[in-house]
């Protein structure tokens, strides 16, 4: 692969198997430059967060994202034209051919995929929040961010493509027998196909003062934007050492007079990424001003005049704080496996046969495995009878460096780090019985995207293969 400049601009020239190809130079994900990505089996994927792309097409072919990566020349070519609805007009408002409860990526690419696959009935999705479908990660990235910033779609698209939207609306209950979905105000909605993608709640404090007020689970903008302005020049504290709360505790540190970080393990990710690699995030975070209390938890919330003073911990110690965020996890609201004909489920509550791991149900709350879960939604819905094979991917970001994670590392019994994990610059293998069942890695790109095509691709790597 080459980074070619055309003149009126650049492009990705790819050779493989003889033919030449040329596609957008960069992800339309986050703009990644893809020259640095892997090309395996005509496809490219991302160096940063693992999305593919058909050199042939540019079809998206894995996920994080919603767009094709634009063909600058074509030696052939497969467009995919969105599908409208033939007319609004024919039907009635308390019915639908497809209802999809939940607004995150899961529900979206599912419409999106519909559209894409030449379907043209009403489409209508609801959603609790108040705003159309946007880049949820970004809460705790960029926390700074205005809703409009971080939309996935603008109004536009939406009007272009009749997918209707129903905000802060809740469905209260779904009548299966007869396919109708009862809304919280009362207002019934028939429906032929049903995707319940409602995502998961932020699990919240059971101790004394936990309705004080400046306590926030960061569930929408105004409570990113609301905690950062209550944290600037002043004393913030973070309960759980979460990727949610880690990644507020980073954002924050440039605005805070003080960052403390509560958790109830010895370092940070101890059970995701293993105790060396969280300790030297952990050291990353102490050189940037945060403070760590670890290896206990809150047993009081103090408020003074109704708002909060003090987090009381469980060790005696009391932290001075103006504010207050929640990561310690989320709650399910419940695994939606389901065999009844017309219903399906999608998203962060969903248990479902990871390929990956001989088809064994998991439970994968990520951002990339949502996009996949709509997009297989959508192509059962049409009886297209598609199975999920991808490779979970993920990543976050602190402090301007990127941790990258493919595969699934649950239960691993050994970790081989290559690289310095003082300098920050390594990758980790996560093994189980001699295999390699996931990797992490920070300032070592491709190595993620390499693995995640080995693995993809059906290939084992063993523990000897990286020792």
């Amino acid at each position: 692969m080459r980074e070619v400049d055309l003149g009126c601009g650049k492009a990705l020239l790819i050779k493989e198997n003889g033919d030449y190809y040329a596609l957008g130079h960069k992800c339309p994900h986050y703009g990644a430059p893809l020259v640095k990505g892997v090309l395996s089996r005509g496809r490219v994927r991302c160096p940063w967060h693992g999305a593919c792309f058909n050199i042939g097409t540019g079809d998206i072919e894995d996920f994080p994202g919603l767009d094709m990566c634009f063909e600058a020349l074509q030696t052939q070519r497969r467009t995919k034209v969105m599908a409208k609805c033939i007319s609004l007009s024919n039907y009635n408002i308390s019915s639908t051919n497809v209802l999809i409860i939940g607004a995150g990526p899961a529900g979206l690419v599912c419409a999106e995929t519909l559209r894409q696959e030449g379907f043209s009935d009403r489409i209508v999705m609801c959603t609790m929040d108040r705003y159309l479908p946007y880049d949820r990660p970004k809460l705790s990235k960029s926390m700074d961010s205005h809703p409009d910033q971080i939309a996935l779609r603008p109004k536009e698209f939406f009007r272009s493509y009749d997918i209707e939207f129903l905000t802060e609306t809740q469905v209260a209950a779904v009548d299966i027998k007869n396919k109708i979905a009862v809304f919280q105000d009362g207002f019934k909605m028939e429906y032929n196909k049903l995707l319940i993608a409602p995502g998961n709640m932020p699990k919240t404090l059971s101790c004394k003062g936990k309705e004080v007020e400046n306590v926030f689970n960061i569930r929408t903008p105004e409570d990113a934007n609301r905690v950062v302005k209550l944290a600037t020049s002043k004393n913030a504290v973070i309960v759980g050492a979460s990727f949610l709360g880690m990644e507020v505790a980073a954002y924050l540190t440039e605005k805070a007079h003080s960052v403390s970080v509560v958790e109830l393990e010895e370092v940070p990710f101890k059970k995701f990424f293993g105790e060396r690699v969280g300790r030297a995030i952990m050291k990353m975070f102490e050189n940037n001003r945060v403070k760590f209390y670890m290896q206990t938890e809150v047993s009081e919330l103090r408020e003074q005049e109704g708002k909060l003073k003090e987090v009381v911990l469980k060790s005696g110690k009391v932290l001075r704080a103006d504010v207050c965020v929640i990561g310690i996890g989320k709650t399910s609201l419940g695994m939606m496996q389901t065999n009844i004909p017309g219903v399906f489920a999608a998203g962060d509550a969903v248990a479902f046969p990871l390929a990956l791991r001989n088809n064994k149900k998991a439970n994968i709350p990520h951002w990339q495995m949502a996009h996949i879960h709509g997009r297989i939604a959508a192509l059962n819905m049409l009886a297209h009878g598609t199975e999920i094979s991808t490779v979970p991917y993920l990543w976050t970001a602190m402090f301007g460096k990127s941790i990258r994670y493919t595969g699934y590392g649950e239960g691993f019994d050994d970790v081989v780090i290559q690289g310095d994990l003082d300098e920050l610059k390594f990758v980790a293998f996560y093994t189980k019985n001699d295999e390699v069942v996931a990797v992490a890695s920070m300032n070592y790109d491709p190595i993620v995207s390499k693995v995640a095509e080995v693995l993809a691709a059906g290939r084992s790597i063993r523990k000897r293969d990286v020792e």
